[in-house]
């Protein structure tokens, strides 16, 4: 366990619209602002999901990350930035990778590796052996460390088989996600199993899927685990879904959770020393050893 709290903000995810809550960011400049207000309040790194700039809807183009990643720099150079990898609505490598080959002062930090294929309530996010073996080949060499996505028990055995064949390499990060129709459920035995089975050397953020992101967080700052909060996965601040959430609604929660159980919110600075990462402030990626 790590005492210093990792506050993972997830502000804009694949799923929700405008016309689902007007909170949700999703050109450039509202993603760029979230990140900036949520550093100001206390985050310890986001997690990014790209939207065209028409249509709103997501996309994988390296360019629209990289204007992210450079308007949120200007306002936080040492906040760490992890790029999504979604197999949800892009299939193809080139595709999934793109935002990898970003360099210089746009390198992403981390790259989102979810460890298995599995469905949603509608959809279903593919992710094949050698789609996951090849995105993580590409992080290795480019310096990019994995954010590991676990929706369950398997896809942390998986994990350690990525490991053994010299895929990923320590120490690691997870999010654990709970909640998912098809997946891990939000209970204490889930929860438990998913945290005792991780490998060594990783440190872990529990996430709640819609009404369950309150008590999962909840759960994990008190056990000692980290926390991944934002409109991506949930866009209610109460579970009787009378009040849509802004994130900075949800974040200024976290801190108050965290405050009572006597918890500090990790700095970016903690976090890369911890991960290996370079240090921020233009040097970004992977430490090369």
């Amino acid at each position: 366990m790590h005492n210093d709290l990792i506050l993972n903000f997830t502000p804009t995810g694949m799923i929700p619209t405008k016309d689902m809550t007007p909170y949700v960011p999703v050109s450039v400049s509202e993603i760029v602002e979230d990140v900036h207000r949520a550093s100001e309040i206390g985050i310890t790194m986001a997690h990014l999901h790209a939207r065209d700039a028409i249509t709103g809807v997501p996309t994988y183009h390296k360019e629209t990350y990289a204007e992210i990643i450079e308007g949120i720099r200007k306002y936080a150079p040492e906040l760490v930035l992890c790029a999504s990898l979604s197999g949800r609505d892009f299939s193809e490598l080139e595709k999934r990778s793109s935002v990898l080959f970003l360099e210089g002062h746009l390198k992403p930090d981390m790259g989102s590796l979810t460890l298995s294929s599995l469905n949603f309530n509608k959809t279903a996010s593919m992710n094949a052996p050698d789609m996951i073996a090849d995105l993580a080949s590409i992080m290795k060499k480019k310096g990019i460390v994995p954010e590991l996505e676990a929706f369950d028990i398997g896809m942390i055995n998986y994990a350690k088989y990525l490991e053994r064949k010299q895929f990923i390499q320590a120490p690691h990060y997870f999010n654990l996600l709970f909640g998912n129709i098809a997946c891990s459920q939000a209970n204490l035995l889930h929860a438990g199993v998913m945290v005792n089975d991780l490998p060594e050397n990783s440190f872990w953020s529990m996430a709640g899927i819609g009404n369950e992101q309150l008590k999962m967080n909840s759960l994990s700052i008190a056990i000692g685990g980290g926390v991944r909060v934002g409109i991506e996965d949930n866009i209610w601040f109460d579970t009787s879904r009378t009040k849509l959430a802004s994130n900075s609604d949800l974040l200024n929660r976290i801190h108050t959770i965290s405050k009572a159980n006597d918890r500090k919110i990790m700095s970016p600075k903690d976090f890369r020393v911890k991960m290996n990462l370079e240090p921020g402030n233009g040097s970004y990626g992977r430490k090369t050893l």
